[in-house]
Formats: C-alpha cells, structure tokens, sequence
C-alpha cells in the first residue's frame, strides 16, 4: 500500500477511537474495534484481555524480533472541554478529541508501518501490540502479554515525542513514610509533636542529592507530593504520613535506589518508616551506537532523555519511545493531533525500520 492509502486509513481508525470511551481498565470497545481492522486488513490478530496483537506471516527464530507497541487506553476527560471529548472534531489539519494525542496517533501510524514493513521481506520478524491500562501501569497493560510474545530484541513505543527518540525513560518510584510522635494536649505543650519530628526527613527530600547523574536523565527528582497529620486543634499529633514521588534515572534500578534512600533516611530519624508501593516501574535506556538510535540520527532525529513514565518501564529489552504528538497536549482539555503529524509518524516509523539490520 501507498503511504496516502495508509494515512487515509490511520485518520479513519483514529476517528472512530475518539468516539468510544475507553479509560484504563475499561477498554473492551476499543479493543473490540481494533481487533475487527486487524481482521479486516487481513491479519490474524490474537487476544488477551483488551490486548491485541499480530505477528508477521512468516516468523524465523533464527532472525531478532521488533515490537511495535502504544496503548489504546485514555485518562478520563479533564474540565475545560469546549467540545465533547468523544466527539472527533476536524478543523483543516487539527483533529480534536480524548486520546487523539497520547497515544491514538501513535497507535495508528503504527499499525500503519506494521502494515507496510510485514509485506516486505525484512531482516527481523515483526509483531504490531495494541494493549490497554498504559495510563494506570495496570497488571494487564503490555507486560500481561509479553511471555506470550517470546523473546524481544526491540520495541518501538508510540508515546507522543514529537516524533523524536526517547532513548532513556526516568522510572517511577512512590514512598509512602511515617514518623510517629506523641499525643499530648496543646495547650500545657504535651507530647512530641509528630509533624516537626518529620521535618528532618522531609527537607531530606527536598534538598538531597543522589550521587549519580545520568547523561540523558540528569538527577533523580524527589518530591514531596503529600501529607497528613493531626486529629483536631487541641491536640498533638502522634503520627504524620507522607508520599514522596520519586523520578528514577537510568544509573539505579528502583529497588536499589529504595534501599539507599532508607539507609540514609534512618540516619536522620530512626522511627520513620519508608514503604515502597511498587518496585516495577524502572527507568530505561538504550545505547547510542544501537542500529535503529544510530539511524534515527542519521534521519536528523534528536535523541533525548524523557522525564514521564510509558510501558517501556516494564520492558526488559531495548526500547525506543518515539510518536506523533507533543506530550504538553497529553491529558489536557481540548486534546488534539495534527493530520501532517501522523503521516509524518508513518514516514518517520517506516524511515527508521525499512531494512533495518539489528
């Protein structure tokens, strides 16, 4: 197929993915309408849960494996819609609608280089995945499928970048902490008030450098993003609980990390308790002289390091995050993608993978 044929295609799907609701974890319909195109193209798609995937027709172990991968699920709309967010609306270039940007232009311009690359020969195999729960990291997103999938030797993750190379991705790492204290009465100034005990730790968080600074990711970033403590008025708190949000680069692996941060944590206030959430969302990075990055510039690509979290965090395996779109425009009011984005999204993915030699 002509590129315009599969860019008419890609607007066509787009338009018809605004339309249907589909928040994390709520994403049957979408699903749904994407298995039904895979049909209709002649592909044999598979399924788990909302997750579509389709291999191309002739897979040779003995040749690397390529997957191409965004979500089909959304956030859910924002106040400040001027038109309904399930509502496609077209204006010259400028196609308005939930998901339009992060990550429905990348899903489609995708599939549309999956199309194109797997009718030709190729050096590698390659496997097209529409997946859903990106925006919640939820159990069943991308990872739910991946031994199903085999051995990867690369992703493409289509996340709106302006259709330049995330080559490194910061992970996520939540702390929830407590420092505990004494209940006394405020007025006769009993007790041991829990929440100027925890401001030790809390200016930890906030003025606290890690050793390590990453070339593309730069620093780890802590923040402290909440806090609770206290009853009533009258009467000193004995507990103060807080979240600290925590930006991970490519130099540690979350769980390391976690440990460094409580060893010196402690050091200040032993009674204050750290738990992480989760330790799956890591960051990732691939090397500049990988074929694909070492051919993205050679296109005039840029390569940078992305501060926001994708599916890439559960990815043990090279990947790329690149797509149409500005990630600015993600889950904002008035979401929109531009139609010269998209083609240049299909340009773009089939410039960097046709003949590719990993």
């Amino acid at each position: 197929m002509t590129v315009d044929q599969l860019f008419e295609d890609a607007v066509e799907i787009l338009r018809k993915l605004i339309a249907i609701p589909s928040f994390s974890r709520e994403e049957r319909e979408a699903a749904d309408l994407m298995e039904d195109y895979l049909l209709r193209m002649g592909f044999k798609p598979e399924r788990r849960n909302n997750n579509n995937w389709v291999c191309s027709a002739t897979l040779d172990p003995a040749k690397p494996t390529i997957l191409l991968n965004s979500h089909i699920d959304t956030v859910r709309p924002t106040s400040g819609w001027l038109s309904d967010p399930f509502t496609p609306v077209l204006e010259g270039d400028k196609l308005t609608g939930l998901g339009s940007n992060d990550a429905g232009a990348s899903l489609v311009s995708l599939m549309a280089a999956f199309r194109y690359l797997s009718a030709k020969p190729q050096a590698y195999n390659l496997i097209y995945a529409a997946t859903a729960e990106e925006e919640v990291s939820g159990q069943n997103n991308v990872a739910s499928i991946l031994d199903i999938l085999g051995k990867i030797d690369l992703a493409v993750v289509g996340e709106p970048t302006g259709t330049q190379m995330a080559v490194a991705e910061k992970g996520l790492l939540v702390i929830d902490g407590v420092v505990y204290g004494r209940s006394g009465h405020a007025a006769r100034n009993e007790g041991l008030n829990a929440i100027t005990e925890a401001m030790p730790v809390l200016e930890f968080f906030r003025d606290h450098k890690l050793e390590k600074v990453s070339d593309f990711l730069g620093e780890v970033r802590m923040t402290v993003t909440g806090i609770n403590a206290g009853t009533q008025h009258n009467v000193v708190p004995d507990k103060c609980s807080f979240m600290v949000d925590v930006r991970v680069n490519d130099c540690y692996r979350n769980e390391e990390l976690f440990n460094i941060i409580q060893e010196r944590v402690r050091a200040i206030k032993p009674n204050c308790e750290l738990k992480a959430r989760s330790f799956r969302l890591n960051s990732s990075s691939i090397p500049t002289e990988h074929p694909l990055v070492r051919r993205g510039i050679e296109l005039g690509l840029t390569a940078f390091g992305s501060p926001t979290t994708s599916d890439q965090a559960v990815m043990p395996f090279n990947t790329v995050k690149i797509g149409p779109g500005d990630s600015a425009r993600s889950h904002t009011a008035n979401e929109y993608i531009l139609l010269s984005e998209i083609r240049k999204g299909i340009e773009t993915y089939i410039a960097l993978l046709d003949g590719l030699e990993l």
